[in-house]
């Protein structure tokens, strides 16, 4: 099925493999995607509006390309891997229980988004908001204080201790 410069609206894809296919100038508007494999997809101006995204494999997608008006998704159980979040604003956003690895949040806004009991290993964040989100339960992630804008962010006992990698410190 070809999916460029076509318009959905509150359509299900399940068990859907959009490994390698475009998805250019088409609108997703009220969809889920459930257990489908969205590896390397291309989002050249692809609307993406009240988006979930539910067992996926996310893999090398640039959510940036994306057409950012009203851009709006969630996360639950997925695998998101090799991608861009960059100049984004995704204020709310949840990441549920997710591997989020060698990702890239870029002077994104992330306030009041949820990313708990996700796993964030080497995945990048700088000069984003991060008020009022929560990180409650997540592990492997590395937050460079003096480089991103936290305000009431929640985190947990031992993690948080990743917010000192930075500092290049001994804790004895």
């Amino acid at each position: 099925m070809d999916f460029e410069n076509k318009d959905f609206e509150s359509k299900t894809f399940k068990d859907v493999d959009f490994s390698n296919k475009s998805l250019q100038n088409s609108s997703f508007i009220d969809c889920t995607f459930d257990n489908c494999n969205l590896s390397n997809v291309d989002l050249e101006n692809t609307r993406l509006q009240n988006i979930t995204f539910k067992n996926c494999k996310i893999l090398g997608l640039s959510f940036s390309r994306c057409n950012k008006f009203l851009i709006s998704f969630n996360f639950k159980d997925s695998l998101i891997s090799l991608s861009v979040f960059s100049d984004l604003d995704l204020k709310n956003t949840i990441f549920d229980n997710c591997q989020i690895f060698d990702c890239d949040f870029f002077e994104t806004n992330l306030s009041r988004s949820n990313f708990e009991n996700s796993d964030l290993k080497n995945t990048n964040f700088k000069n984003s908001n991060l008020s009022f989100a929560s990180f409650k339960n997540a592990k492997n992630y590395s937050i460079d204080p003096n480089h991103n804008f936290l305000r009431k962010t929640k985190f947990s006992i031992p993690e948080v201790i990743g917010l000192l990698d930075v500092f290049d410190i001994e804790l004895g």
